[in-house]
């Protein structure tokens, strides 16, 4: 397993040493069914203040989305989702000093996107959907995230199978990651993609083996928060996994996330500083 983690990544004239602690990616979901907070931040001035917010809780990165991927989520028209966040991201852009991302699988979304100010793109399909987006991440020296999902979000939760849970990941990452550094694209971060196509023992069995991702030699991202597979455990709504995902956030960090994706942005913050200090000690 590779153990040095490229970690200097630059955005901009900002600098992020993504080994020296953990970071955190806030979540800013546009869209009215987003599993967790859908129809919050639909409107695009309440989304703008809700970013700002992000920023002053502590977020390192804001993460833009307009389509929900939650499973059974419906495709969204590639009209619709230009119209949710580009208004976003422009203004936001302008407003704020940090990396923004926008979480999409099409191309065109991407392009336009890092066009309005954004500087990182989030694949949940790990460039599986759509292969064009590596050429628009390359054209404009972006960074892109290599997420791993089983199917689509409509059927990803339809009696997900594994050989081995780890390795199938692995080699499903490797085929975006093969396609990304064969573009150039120098910036990558590897989520293995809790909830995505996965069961409770899938998602407790990924973050148990976190480290396994760091083979890649890139930086590793986790998005727990407020998932299925807490509230299954503690048999609670979603509005009521702050713990379970504290938590989970706790032992991703402890097995080797660089960045947890949360929405929570200000407890979870508390959560990463806390658990840095015990690691660093």
């Amino acid at each position: 397993m590779i153990s040095t983690i490229i970690s200097r990544y630059k955005f901009g004239s900002v600098q992020y040493d993504l080994t020296a602690r953990t970071y955190v990616m806030s979540i800013l979901n546009v869209t009215p069914d987003s599993f967790s907070d859908g129809g919050m931040f639909l409107n695009t001035e309440k989304a703008v203040k809700r970013g700002l917010e992000m920023v002053e809780e502590g977020a390192d990165f804001i993460d833009i989305g307009g389509e929900s991927t939650r499973p059974g989520a419906e495709v969204v028209s590639l009209d619709e989702e230009l119209m949710r966040v580009i208004p976003v991201i422009s203004r936001l852009a302008r407003a704020v000093q940090i990396p923004i991302s926008i979480d999409t699988y099409k191309s065109e979304v991407a392009s336009r996107a890092l066009d309005a100010g954004a500087s990182i793109v989030n694949d949940i399909s790990g460039l599986h959907y759509d292969q064009r987006v590596a050429d628009v991440v390359a054209k404009h020296q972006a960074s892109i995230v290599l997420m791993h999902i089983k199917g689509a979000p409509k059927t990803m939760q339809m009696n997900p199978e594994y050989q081995n849970i780890v390795e199938d990941i692995c080699t499903y990452l490797q085929e975006g990651i093969q396609l990304a550094e064969d573009k150039g694209i120098e910036q990558i971060f590897i989520d293995p993609g809790i909830g995505f196509g996965k069961t409770t023992e899938h998602n407790l069995e990924i973050i148990k083996h976190l480290q396994e991702f760091k083979r890649f030699g890139y930086p590793v991202l986790v998005g727990p928060s407020r998932k299925s597979f807490i509230g299954k455990i503690l048999d609670l709504p979603t509005d009521q996994r702050s713990e379970g995902t504290a938590v989970a956030v706790a032992v991703a960090i402890m097995n080797g996330a660089n960045i947890v994706r949360v929405h929570d942005v200000k407890k979870m913050k508390r959560v990463a500083q806390v658990v840095d200090a015990i690691i660093n000690k």
